[in-house]
């Protein structure tokens, strides 16, 4: 096999979700974030297996992401769409039972217009700036929209990765100043914001990343492993050079690996002449520029060269390697390619 394969651990990606599901409390339901093609390892595999494991709420960016989990769950779970309702979507949104998150009085408007008996949510700004309705006009709507029964209220925390920033204290204020006393069910945390304690859990708890293995959820499972194959290898001399632009120069005669990855599968042109594919728990730095296809790997000092190399394993996770790339890992695994062969391993929940 000529391409690299992305391993996906059913039963890691289940126990992270239930691991977070009981830090909240007994009267929080735990949803999950499936957008993004399930953070990059297939939403309809992933929406199956958290379904198994007890997420009855699922939620997407766009409405188009939606038409894969409702294939995948049938038409039991709600699928919330964080995008809203954008013109286009009224059919969409209507024949698959979706449930946009009204950001803008303008998306109330075109929901109320053209779907007035169709289920919604609102998400609220508690001063993120990016999406949803301001404290004025949430005062100014808010009636309306409450007269209309919403599912839910939501808003989202900017940083709930980090806590010692005092950021999401504020929001959490916000938002209890916004939504206290509507009798509707509320969303504020995804997973940062699980970790954050049950102030912050509210009804719903909406995890993403740390469903799939990434920071800030510590205790998370590896879900994600990578293996690229060794195409061929070659010995350098001392003084040569590897690679496009001739970057790296072996200080010793040198094993050098060729590997079937580059950019195009994903992997960051920022590893170039830094970071490691893993022989088992040993680190083989990567030499040279990552190219479009391919990398160079200095395998000099393993007894004998594997068939192939890991870029994700247990020795290096999604945010390890992010670090590499100065990223984060959500972007690691929503850039995997769609070269790579993908196969499941464990059975998730029984």
């Amino acid at each position: 096999m000529a391409t690299g394969t992305l391993t996906i651990d059913l039963d890691a990606l289940a126990h992270n979700w239930r691991a977070l599901d009981r830090m909240s409390g007994p009267d929080t339901e735990t949803g999950a974030v499936v957008k993004a093609d399930g953070y990059g390892l297939g939403a309809e595999t992933v929406a199956r297996v958290l379904a198994k494991a007890g997420a009855r709420r699922f939620f997407v960016a766009v409405a188009e992401e939606g038409a894969a989990i409702r294939a995948a769950l049938g038409r039991a779970p709600e699928i919330y769409v964080f995008g809203g309702h954008m013109p286009g979507d009224t059919e969409m949104i209507h024949d698959l039972d979706l449930i946009p998150l009204l950001n803008s009085i303008e998306q109330m408007t075109r929901h109320f217009e053209a779907l007035p008996d169709g289920p919604f949510g609102v998400q609220l700004d508690t001063n993120m700036n990016r999406l949803g309705l301001e404290l004025a006009e949430w005062a100014a709507v808010g009636e309306i929209a409450l007269s209309k029964q919403p599912r839910l209220l939501m808003s989202h925390l900017a940083s709930a990765d980090d806590p010692d920033s005092d950021q999401s204290a504020r929001q959490l204020e916000t938002f209890r100043h916004m939504t206290d006393g509507t009798g509707v069910a509320r969303s504020l945390s995804a997973t940062g914001g699980t970790l954050l304690g049950r102030d912050y859990h509210f009804e719903l708890t909406r995890p993403g990343v740390g469903l799939y293995g990434g920071l800030p959820f510590e205790d998370a499972r590896p879900v994600a492993r990578v293996t690229l194959p060794v195409i061929q290898t070659r010995t350098v001399e001392a003084g040569e050079q590897v690679g496009y632009n001739a970057t790296w120069t072996a200080p010793r005669d040198s094993l050098i690996a060729t590997v079937s990855g580059g950019y195009a599968d994903g992997i960051h042109r920022a590893m170039s002449n830094r970071g490691a594919l893993y022989a088992g728990d040993r680190a083989c730095p990567i030499v040279g520029r990552v190219s479009m296809d391919l990398i160079t790997v200095d395998v000099t000092d393993l007894p004998e060269v594997p068939d192939a190399l890991d870029l994700l394993s247990l020795q290096q996770t999604v945010d390890q390697l992010a670090a590499h790339w100065g990223t984060t890992g959500y972007e690691v695994l929503t850039s995997l390619g769609a070269r790579y062969q993908r196969r499941t391993v464990g059975t998730g929940p029984v």
